[in-house]
Order: structure tokens, then sequence, then C-alpha cells
């Protein structure tokens, strides 16, 4: 294979044979269950990077479970994970801080191509009798369950879809050949082309448990503020670097003896 060939068909790994197809990538029938939930304002302030901004009032999470039956290039899959209001630069969005999926395709397309925080585990997404019921297994070990009542009360569609439009954000990391990191960057990217096809709240319970690996119980779940079921059709955006980490100055803090130097002048 000569050079340019090489170049020309690169567009994932393996050159040959990659694990995703080029997009743009359509989701059909996708189901949401989201969970908001409050936890440790210190906590959550150690696991979203700068220079993304937490709200102030509130230490807000939305724990997700998402079951992905038909999209184009990946096929049939579920994913769960947690993420987490910010603002960048006066614009409020979502920073996703972990996900956990049963699919190679879209774990390595999604790592690849956006930076999304993906690793291979166990979800599930379904229906128990009249409890929509999500679960995450880690190996053998349930890390996460949440529970609502299937469809009690319509939700607001207009605030659901503008919540699934707000941009999202993502950290994404690919190291050198040596180790150390050659892109660190904080993505945008956006869900376009949404077709809200229903929404719901209900009571809800969210139980998630300490794994190392799979910490999902490090941000805890304090009080349950709502809980929506979300069926929609939407494709997933091609992002944007927003910052780029390796170009910007790094400020370290200042030691006792230089702040007293400060001081003084």
């Amino acid at each position: 294979m000569r050079e340019k060939q090489v170049v020309e068909q690169a567009f994932a790994m393996p050159l040959t044979n990659p694990s995703y197809p080029p997009g743009p990538y359509r989701f059909v029938n996708r189901e949401y269950l989201i969970f908001t939930y409050r936890t440790d304002p210190a906590k959550l302030r150690a696991v979203v990077p700068e220079p993304l901004e937490l709200d102030q009032c509130e230490a807000l999470v939305k724990y997700e479970f998402i079951r992905m039956p038909d999209s184009n290039g990946f096929g049939d899959y579920t994913e769960s994970g947690q993420v987490i209001p910010v603002s960048f630069r006066g614009r409020r969005g979502n920073y996703t801080h972990c996900m956990f999926l049963n699919d190679d395709g879209p774990i390595a397309g999604g790592r690849e191509l956006w930076g999304f925080p993906k690793k291979l585990a166990q979800p599930t997404l379904r229906t128990e009798i009249d409890t929509l019921v999500g679960t995450l297994d880690y190996g053998p070990l349930r890390i996460a369950t949440g529970t609502m009542g299937y469809k009690h009360r319509e939700a607001d569609l207009a605030h659901v879809k503008d919540s699934l439009l707000a941009p999202n954000f993502l950290l994404k990391i690919i190291p050198h050949v040596d180790g150390t990191p050659r892109i660190c960057e904080l993505v945008e990217y956006h869900l376009e082309d949404v077709r809200i096809k229903g929404a719901w709240t209900g009571p809800a319970a969210l139980h998630l448990s300490p794994h190392a690996l799979a910490p999902v119980a490090e941000l805890p779940v304090l009080e349950v503020v709502s809980a929506t079921h979300i069926l929609a059709d939407l494709t997933l955006g091609l992002g944007k670097v927003v910052h780029d980490y390796l170009q910007q100055p790094v400020r370290c803090p200042l030691q006792a003896d230089e702040r007293s130097l400060v001081t003084s002048s």
C-alpha cells in the first residue's frame, strides 16, 4: 500500500478494517432514563475540569441509562453514565464525566472522534411490569440501579427538547507514543435534528455502589430531584475544539515565600 493510499484510507483504526464507519450517526427510538440528583459539592468540583464552571448554588448530577436499538453504524446497544450540568463562557451545557456501554464500535468511535469517556460494561434499560428499570454491571457486580414509575405523567416536551439541544462538553485525551499527552482538548458537540416522540416523569429512586474501576458512587446520591423518560430520534453531531490545554500556559500556585514577595511589593 502506497503512502497516498494510507492517507486516503486513514479514517480510523485498524487501517484496513475500522471499528466503526464514517458518520452521520442517526439514532432512531433512542430511549433515555435520566435521574437528576444532588451530590457532595466538594467531590463534584474535584472532577470537573476548568475552564468549565459549576453552578454555585446547586451540586447536581444527571445519571443516565440510554437504550439505542437502531443506530447507524453502531447497531443495537445500551449505555449508562454520569453527566454534570456546567457552564462554559456564559453558556449552560453538560459535561460527560463517565460512560459505560456494551458495544465495541461506539466505544472506539466515541473515544477517538469526540473524546467520550467510554468503558466496557453491561448496562440495561427495560420495563418490568409497571416500572422502568435501568441497571449497570461492571463484571459480575451491580454498581447502579435506577427505577421510575412507568409513564406516570407527561413531561414538558419543549423543556425536554431544549435540554437535549444544549451544548455538551468532553475532555478528549490521546497520548503520544512516549506516553505523554499528544491531544488534551475540551470538545463541544451538539445533538441535531432532534425529534421528541414522548417524555414522561414519575416517582424515582437511584442507588450507586462503590467500585474501584467504575467509581460512579464517588458522586454520592444525596437526594433524587427528578427523573425523566424520553423517546426520541436524533443525530449525533461531530464536535469542535473549544479549548486546547496543551496550548495554554500552566498556572502554578505561588509558594509561601513568593506570595510574601508579591504582598510586600
